[in-house]
Order: structure tokens, then sequence, then C-alpha cells
């Protein structure tokens, strides 16, 4: 490399740092604290662990010049910022994001601390690709409808059934994830919703009994509800546990387990409806 493009190269890093250092000098309290909380907020809501929250949201404030402290609730985070330079202190309280369990979600906002940390963006231009990340368009929802349905006629296999009952399964969970994604949309109550798709895709299921279609009828029944099982919430809850956030982790299991039991009285009042005595 020659000594006048060096050169160059390095005055414009030194132009770049002074600017950023600019830009975080100018920064205030207030507004560092709303971003913050609501980066939180998000970060929860598509199923974060705590640990996670905690080194992300640490890693900002620290790169922005901020000592931060941050309370994560069932519902509600409560977040403490303040300049170890000017004393200055506030602390925010907000509800947690209700955007849904998104991995896609999850991975972009990780990826902006990191890039935040690493002095590759500032606060301006961190604020505009957060409100980009929150327009996020969910993954297309006929992708995920055939996926989530053919991922559950693959558990059907594993735990033993045949062609026809992979079939069944199959049906019956594009059925009632077509029903989870119809009543969501609509914002209907989430434990409503487990039931009824509950319900539906065991209906749905219990024709391979009464009809004698393949010959494990009654594995193509107990599969075909699995894929409402909250499997992350139950992963997150352990996470959190073995972290020491018990509040965390308790309100977690605690959502799962109502999930679950939800699915459960949907799987059960088929099979009693439909006069099926398989226990």
């Amino acid at each position: 490399m020659c000594p006048e493009i060096g050169a160059t190269l390095t005055m414009t890093m030194s132009r770049t740092m002074i600017s950023k250092e600019k830009e975080t000098a100018d920064l205030s309290v207030d507004e560092v604290g709303e971003f913050l909380a609501e980066y939180t907020a998000w970060l929860w809501g598509s199923g974060s662990t705590a640990i996670r929250i905690e080194k992300n949201v640490g890693r900002m404030a620290k790169t922005f010049g901020f000592e931060m402290d941050v309370a994560l609730l069932p519902r509600h985070i409560e977040l403490a910022i303040g300049a170890s330079l000017t004393g200055e202190r506030t602390v925010i309280i907000r509800k947690m994001a209700a955007c849904g369990i998104s991995f896609d979600i999850n991975t972009r906002l990780s990826r902006l601390s990191w890039e935040i940390a690493d002095g590759k963006i500032g606060f301006e231009e961190a604020s505009r690709r957060f409100e980009r990340i929150k327009e996020v368009s969910p993954t297309n929802r006929w992708e995920v409808l055939m996926l989530a349905s053919l991922a559950n006629a693959s558990f059907c296999r594993l735990f033993g059934g045949d062609l026809a009952a992979m079939c069944v399964v199959f049906a019956a969970t594009c059925a009632g994830f077509y029903l989870k994604q119809i009543m969501l949309g609509n914002r209907a109550d989430v434990r409503l919703t487990f039931f009824c798709c509950a319900f539906f895709s065991a209906a749905i299921s219990v024709g391979a009994e009464l009809f004698r279609w393949g010959g494990t009828p009654e594995i193509a029944i107990a599969t075909s509800v699995l894929y409402l099982i909250p499997g992350v919430p139950y992963i997150n809850a352990a996470s959190d546990l073995i972290d020491r956030h018990y509040l965390c982790a308790f309100g977690r299991f605690c959502d799962a387990c109502v999930l679950t039991a939800c699915l459960s009285a949907g799987l059960a009042s088929a099979l009693l409806l439909l006069g099926m005595d398989l226990f």
C-alpha cells in the first residue's frame, strides 16, 4: 500500500471515530433509555432468553457510554440507566412486545447489538435499523403451513406411524395450523386458540380410527396435536432457570403449562365428543 493511500485511510478512520465519539457524547439518558427499553421489549417478545437480553443490552449501553441494569418480569421490563460522568439517571418501564416468537427478528436484533458494540454504526443509524427490524414481514404463511404439516407428519413416522397415519396427521395439522393462523391474525386469545386448534386437529385424526385407515390410527391421533407443543417457552424457562432468572423462568414455565393444558383439553374434548376411549 502506498503511503498516500495509507495516510488517507488513517485520516478517514480518525474522522469517523471522532464523529462517533461526538455523537455518543451528545446522547441523553432519556433517548438511549427509550431505545434500549424498546429493544429489550422486542427481544423478549421474539423469544430470546434472559441471558441474551442482558448481554445484548449491556454491550450497547456500554458502547454508548452509560451504565445499565435491567429487571425482566413476566409481562414488563424495568430498565435503569445512568451516565457516570453527569450522574443523570432514569428508570423506564415497558410492556413486552407482542410480536410473537420469531428467530428472524431475534437474529436481526442480536446482529444489531454487535454492530453497535463493534463501532460499525452509531446511535442514529441503530435507531433507523431498529425501526426497520420492527417492520420485518413474517415468513410466508403458506410456506410455514406446509413445513409445519410436513414436520408433524414426520413426527408421526418417528413414533411408528404408517403411511396412512402420516397422511391423516398431515391433513389434521394443515387444518389446525390454518385455524391457528386465522385466530391469532384476528387477535383471538392464545389459550382459546390452542384449545380450538387441538380440538379441530384431533377430530380430524379420529377419522383414522373410525374408518380404520392404516394399521396405526392411535399414533395418528396422539401426534396430530404435537405442532401446538410450546417448545420454545419450555426451553427458555430451563435456560432462565440455569442462569438464575427464577421469576422469568417461572413465568415462562407457567405460560407453557397453561398452553399445554389447553391443547390437552382440546384433544380430550374431541375424543369424548366422538366417543373414543383410548385411555
